[in-house]
Order: C-alpha cells, then structure tokens, then sequence
C-alpha cells in the first residue's frame, strides 16, 4: 500500500468502517511507514479531544428563559398552520432527532475514553472474524507465540496456553485499538474464537459490556492488564477470566 492511498482510509480506520483484510493492510503499512503512522496517531489522539466534556459549552440561563418567554408570547398552533408547514417542521424535527442521536453517540460527555476503547475492542474482534486469518502468527505452542511479539511490542505479553481446560491458544496478531498497537492472544473453545487484548498501562480500563451477542470482560494478566472479547456465556467466559488473570 502507498502511502497516498493509506491516507485516504486512517480516518474510515479510526471510524472501524473498514473491513479486517483492508485494515490489516493498512496496519502493516503504518508500521513501516513514520509519516503514516504519526498522522494516524494525530488523527486518534484529536477524535478523543474532541470527544472531552470540556468543549461543550451550556446555554446561559438567561437565553433560555428569553426563548421561553418568546414562545409564550407567540402561541401560534400548530393546527392553524399550513400542511407544508407541518410537514416541513416535522423534517425539520426529525433531522435534528437524527442529528442529536449522532451526537450524542460519538460525542457526548458519556463517551468517555473508556466506552471509546470498548467500541474499539468489539470493532477490532468483529473485523478479525471477518478476515481470512485471526492471527499473525499460528501455533500450538506458547514457546513460538511470545517469541513472536517479543520482537514486536514492549514489554511482550504473558502467553500461556490452556489447551487442558478446553481453552486452546491458536496464535497472536497485532491488532490497532483506536491508534494504538497492541498484542492480541487469540484462544479457541469449541466453536468460539476469543480475543485477548493485552493493553497499554495508559488505556483507560474498560468496563464489562455485551454488545451484540458478543461480551467483553477485562483481567489482570501477569504484570499487564487484558481485555477479552468473544461471544461464549458468561459460564465460559469467566472460567478463562479466571484462568488469565492466575497466570503468572
């Protein structure tokens, strides 16, 4: 990928509208490329500002009691109108509902750094299931996994593999989370892929979600901490919490 075509797609990246095997090609080229890596960085570090409570700016009291006096002196029904009117104030209305919902998805004090970084991890799972492989790196053995992200990432991960207890380790990747690159352990139960991410002491903890049939949970592993995202029940997802967050 060249860097002119990379710079077309950061922001649809960033907006998770991507799907994995774009992504990942867009990843491998931020890894080698400076100039691309640090926008993608710029890009990620400004949708977080913008999404600070600080920026927002409340209506005086004063405005809004001039605007309730406004109406009351002007109470004009609505039945009294012309159908056009009607009609192009409930498009109106609906636009704005519309607006406001977008708003306060992406924008809204609530969005905080740590629901920003959940909606990450889930978009991140679901484009590592759409792809053809959900790993870097495939093995049946720990041994070759963290030797893997060693020359990767730091510090590299905790791998261990619990085959034993019905969780196998099918390998690692490294996956973006917002503009961050982290290590992914990826395990296998049954039918059901999960994905562990390993995350940087600077991200926000994430809280436990479901979002669309998927749950995330979060756990201490080793001396780092780890967010796991799969679709299994909660039985099975807290039985390979609970192994994580005992490795050492």
């Amino acid at each position: 990928m060249e860097c002119k075509a990379a710079a077309h797609l950061l922001e649809a990246y960033l907006d998770n509208e991507l799907d994995r095997d774009s992504a990942r090609e867009l990843e491998a080229h931020a890894d080698t490329c400076a100039e691309c890596a640090g926008e993608l960085g710029r890009l990620g570090e400004l949708r977080h500002a913008l999404r600070d409570g600080s920026l927002r700016h409340a209506a005086p009291a004063a405005l809004r009691e001039r605007i309730r006096a406004s109406a009351a002196a002007r109470p004009t029904s609505a039945r009294t109108l012309p159908a056009w009117t009607r009609f192009a104030a409930a498009c109106v209305l609906a636009f704005g509902a519309g607006a406001l919902s977008v708003y306060l998805w992406n924008f809204a004090p609530s969005s905080t750094a740590s629901t920003q970084l959940t909606r990450d991890l889930f978009a991140s799972h679901w484009r590592a299931l759409a792809a053809t492989s959900p790993v870097d790196v495939t093995s049946s053995d720990r041994h070759t996994v963290k030797p893997w992200f060693a020359g990767k990432v730091t510090p590299a991960p905790l791998v261990r593999d619990f085959a034993e207890q019905g969780f196998a380790l099918v390998g690692g990747r490294i996956d973006y989370v917002g503009s961050t690159r982290v290590p992914v352990l990826v395990y296998k139960h049954g039918q059901h892929l999960i994905d562990v991410f390993v995350l940087p002491a600077m991200a926000g903890a994430p809280k436990a979600a479901q979002e669309q049939g998927y749950a995330l949970n979060t756990t201490p592993l080793g001396e780092q901490s780890a967010a796991i995202v799969s679709d299994m029940d909660q039985q099975e997802l807290a039985s390979l919490t609970q192994l994580l967050g005992s490795s050492k």
